[in-house]
């Protein structure tokens, strides 16, 4: 491939990949519209970054690993299965900013707007348990590329329900669905001014969607919603002010803060 045809995001395999492995990429390329680059037998992915893509949807045999020219980042639940382990041991919502602040309860049906890593989506996912429901959307196709792969093999135990990933403009999705279709509506927004942070979340931001939530969206979400819309900012940005919401008490120690907002329904 010369670099007229060098391409954004394209699929491949690790450099010993099996047979099954390869279906599978090919597969999942077909599905997603993206081009698939046969990968010769431990052949380096830096050459192939230089001739072939931008960025690169590399499948192994446990995980879906994503590669640009900076770094590389696969699913890890991270800090999600120190909070799982936490309710799990009987800390309901004691410690927990997301569980206290959307009330977060068994059977509860959950809709997080913007996916990402996925940890709100497996934390909520334990606490609305076996009867519940939590559907995740991720614009970034490269990013629900990776992190729908990783929760389809998550291990959740029986104590969770399943987290859907879902590939889908938030703004779009609401507005296809009938009012009061989920308990909660969740969103985290890309932060206008972001901390030193993770090279993971580096990642993260160099592939997520940046377009702000709209108030317009906001009140897609509000009709949706039965109970609460629950936005996440940044404590070093105005991101809940702009859209009129107001900081839920909580830690002083972290720079994450929460608002939320009552269903139309109930307001």
């Amino acid at each position: 491939m010369n670099e007229r045809s060098r391409v954004p995001l394209a699929v491949t395999t690790s450099g010993k990949p099996e047979e099954s492995l390869v279906k599978r990429a090919r597969e999942s390329a077909r599905t997603w519209n993206l081009p698939y680059i046969p990968r010769r037998k431990k052949e380096p992915i830096g050459p192939m970054l230089e001739s072939s893509a931008d960025a690169l949807l590399v499948f192994e045999r446990e995980s879906v690993t994503l590669w640009d020219h900076e770094g590389s980042f696969s699913f890890n639940p991270g800090m999600a299965h120190l909070r799982r382990l936490r309710i799990l041991s009987g800390q309901v919502g004691g410690d927990d900013a997301l569980v206290r602040v959307a009330e977060l309860r068994a059977g509860d049906h959950l809709l997080d707007c913007t996916l990402g890593l996925g940890q709100d989506a497996l934390v909520a996912a334990l606490v609305a348990g076996p009867t519940g429901k939590v559907v995740g959307l991720e614009k970034s196709l490269a990013l629900y590329a990776v992190v729908s792969e990783g929760l389809a093999a998550y291990d959740y135990g029986p104590q969770s329900c399943r987290v859907e990933a879902v590939h889908a403009d938030s703004h779009t999705y609401l507005r296809s669905l009938p009012s009061g279709s989920f308990d909660v509506v969740l969103f985290d927004p890309m932060f206008e001014k972001p901390k030193k942070s993770q090279p993971a979340f580096e990642m993260l931001r160099r592939f997520a969607e940046h377009a702000p939530l709209t108030p317009e969206t906001l009140e897609e979400a509000r009709r949706v919603a039965r109970r609460w819309v629950v936005v996440k900012g940044s404590k070093y940005s105005d991101d809940l002010k702009k859209l009129g919401l107001e900081a839920e008490p909580g830690s002083r120690y972290t720079s994450m803060i929460w608002g939320r907002v009552p269903a139309a329904s109930s307001g």
